[in-house]
């Protein structure tokens, strides 16, 4: 099993317009709604990759319930912490036209302090059962306690279980030094944490490198379509992902994440990991909704991947 934890998960709207125009009346020719979020993406593509998954989090009111019940539609176990405050809503805004796509995000709001005991509790009565992975994933709401990453990967390590991480800023910064297994930020999330360029490679695998200093044992971060980086102990490398003619490519960093956790709890090496991951990551975008994968892309896709020592 795959805990995938996230405190922001949302209700996602697809509306695809032939032509999309500014200031304009546009009426879409396609609506979707489903359930997404960074963790909630991993979940989904962890499922649908045949490995058992527990989504946990915060969710609340009438969005909180249609998440759910479209989870338990799709299969995927859930173990929320019902909160006061209502689950967000995004819109994405697809232009069939202009092959462009557009994110409209809700932010998040914060939720009771009890609520963060709850899950904390929550946790670690899901630890217990002796998950393969624990996979943390996406910002953390408004007035969240600064460790709360860092508290995880250090409750998930007293059990055994290894810890995926993939946040940015002081969420990352502040959970890096427990000993995740492997963070995995984008390359603009890297840039913002550290506050400065890495558009060069010596650049990227210097933050990369400060990553494991700091605590990591192996990093990956993607670059959308100039594929991931990995550093571990072995060595770096880079991963080139197939090119495909995108859908909706919203999902596919978290849909990359799932891939690693599967492989990675499997056993196997980063290498072998990040080919699944990149697989999972370009099967994404050819679908609609965000992290939503089918295994035949995934199965396919996976023999164009290509890997070379970086």
């Amino acid at each position: 099993m795959i805990v995938c934890l996230g405190t922001t998960p949302a209700v996602q709207r697809v509306m695809v317009f032939n032509h999309g125009e500014i200031n304009g009346v546009n009426r879409a020719v396609e609506t979707l709604e489903g359930a997404v979020g960074k963790s909630i993406n991993v979940a989904k593509v962890v499922s649908a990759l045949g490995e058992r998954t527990v989504a946990t989090g915060f969710v609340g009111g009438d969005r909180g319930d249609y998440l759910c019940k479209e989870l338990e539609q799709r299969g995927v176990a859930h173990d929320f912490v019902r909160v006061r405050t209502r689950t967000r809503e995004c819109v994405t805004v697809i232009d069939r036209g202009g092959k462009v796509h557009t994110e409209l995000v809700e932010e998040s709001k914060a939720v009771e302090a009890e609520a963060w005991d709850a899950l904390r509790r929550k946790l670690d009565e899901l630890l217990r059962q002796g998950p393969r992975m624990l996979v943390l994933s996406g910002t953390l709401v408004p007035q969240a306690p600064q460790d709360f990453y860092g508290e995880c990967v250090r409750r998930a390590a007293d059990r055994g279980v290894p810890t995926i991480l993939d946040a940015a800023g002081s969420a990352l910064m502040n959970a890096i030094g427990a000993g995740p297994l492997l963070v995995k930020p984008n390359r603009a999330e890297l840039e913002k944490t550290f506050g400065l360029s890495v558009a060069t490679d010596a650049q990227l695998r210097d933050a990369m490198a400060s990553l494991r200093n700091a605590g990591a044992r192996s990093v990956v971060i993607t670059a959308g379509g100039q594929g991931a980086f990995a550093l571990d102990e072995h060595g770096a490398f880079r991963v080139r992902s197939p090119k495909v003619e995108a859908i909706n490519s919203i999902g596919s960093g978290d849909s990359f994440t799932a891939g690693l956790a599967v492989a990675l709890a499997a056993g196997q090496p980063l290498r072998d990991a990040c080919r699944l991951a990149a697989a999972c990551g370009a099967a994404n975008a050819l679908t609609m909704m965000a992290g939503e994968v089918r295994l035949n892309d995934v199965r396919r896709l996976s023999a164009e991947v290509l890997i070379e020592n970086w």
